[in-house]
């Protein structure tokens, strides 16, 4: 029950603690193990639409990064096992084609490849789950007046001072939250034999890796702010720009490499790489109402007029009236809104898309874009 934006009748279903963040709501039906594990939540607290989560654990191999990296979690109904129905689990590092972890503890009351509860999992990293909150309701209004700041907490405490502190959380604006997510040192996720492709991590997703390694790649990765020269060096043939969290204005070196890079080598752009490309080419960004957050959000191809069902997890979006049209090709549109989904060079091998084409979680209507990617390389 919400009161003055205050939920009265809720509880925590992983135990104690308070945090802050934006509060956005994700439509997806299933696919909460590899909402709150995508690195481009950080900063985010997800609510569930879907009436009821958590029913089918955490499974071994979905995660899509080796932390959760949502600040909270809210649902109308949690319906998986409670605290302490199994332990947490911990992520081991990342292996060639292997998508992500190992757990012996396994609740007895899910199927076999649980590795532990949501409940369990959550608790185990310090992210607070609520339930018993009037989801619908509340989808509602940030709907109508769109994605704001909010708090959880466990802790007895005033409506009044409570608020306070959520005022005085930090936003998205202006925050580089690249910094808190990308890896801090350069990495191979694949030894293929075929295209060498650097990947800049930005808060990249494992399924992203695994696309590319699954088509004989050489995955090696670099930390976001890495030097264009380090990279140039290790001979790629193609560079992949990852997904990511926070605001693309406030990530003006990334950009700048980005726009150092423009012309080296043929691109592939995803979520917030489609921003920086956007930047790189004299774009600007700007913040939507309430976001992207889902796995059934419809596209349209301007250049087929074919129409795909997307994956998405996006709080600001390129707009094209910023960009130079005697150069840059609008190869998507979002029809939900209208807002910029895609874009490519007409003179350089370069193309992004605001969607999520490895569809973690989702439909799987746009992965042989990463066959687009590889063919361009092919041609280059």
């Amino acid at each position: 029950m919400l009161e003055d934006g205050w939920c009265s009748e809720c509880a925590s279903f992983t135990g104690e603690g308070e945090i802050f963040g934006e509060l956005v709501f994700n439509t997806g039906l299933t696919g909460y193990q590899e909402i709150i594990t995508d690195p481009s939540y950080q900063g985010q607290i997800v609510m569930m639409t879907a009436t009821m989560v958590g029913n089918y654990g955490i499974r071994d191999d979905e995660s899509e990064s080796l932390h959760i990296h949502t600040e909270g979690f809210v649902v109308k109904e949690y319906g998986g096992d409670r605290l302490g129905s199994g332990e947490g689990t911990a992520l081991k590092p990342v292996r060639p084609l292997y998508r992500p972890f190992k757990n012996h503890n396994k609740p007895e009351t899910l199927h076999g490849r649980v590795v532990t509860s949501l409940a369990s999992y959550l608790s185990s990293q310090d992210v607070l789950g609520v339930e018993g909150v009037d989801t619908r309701s509340l989808t509602k209004h940030i709907r109508e007046q769109g994605a704001m700041k909010a708090g959880l907490t466990t802790k007895t405490l005033d409506k009044t001072a409570f608020l306070r502190k959520v005022k005085e959380a930090p936003g998205l604006l202006g925050r580089d939250l690249v910094r808190e997510v990308a890896c801090a040192e350069p990495y191979l996720y694949s030894e293929g034999d075929a295209e060498r492709i650097a990947v800049l991590d930005c808060g990249i997703k494992i399924s992203s890796l695994y696309e590319l390694a699954s088509r004989g790649c050489r995955v090696e990765v670099f930390p976001a702010y890495t030097a264009k020269s380090d990279i140039m060096k290790t001979g790629p043939d193609g560079i992949l720009l990852s997904n990511g969290p926070g605001d693309p204005s406030a990530l003006p070196s990334i950009v700048d490499l980005v726009a150092g890079l423009i012309g080296e080598l043929p691109i592939f752009g995803i979520c917030l790489g489609h921003q920086m490309i956007g930047q790189a080419l004299g774009g600007k960004t700007f913040k939507l109402k309430f976001g992207h957050h889902g796995g059934n959000h419809p596209v349209r191809d301007e250049r087929t007029k074919k129409v795909f069902i997307t994956t998405q997890n996006h709080g600001f979006a390129v707009d094209p009236a910023t960009l130079n049209a005697k150069d840059t090709e609008i190869t998507f549109v979002n029809l939900n809104d209208g807002t910029n989904e895609g874009l490519r060079h007409k003179k350089l091998p370069l193309f992004s898309v605001q969607f999520h084409p490895e569809a973690a979680p989702g439909p799987h209507d746009t992965l042989s874009l990463f066959e687009e990617f590889l063919t361009m390389i092919g041609k280059r």
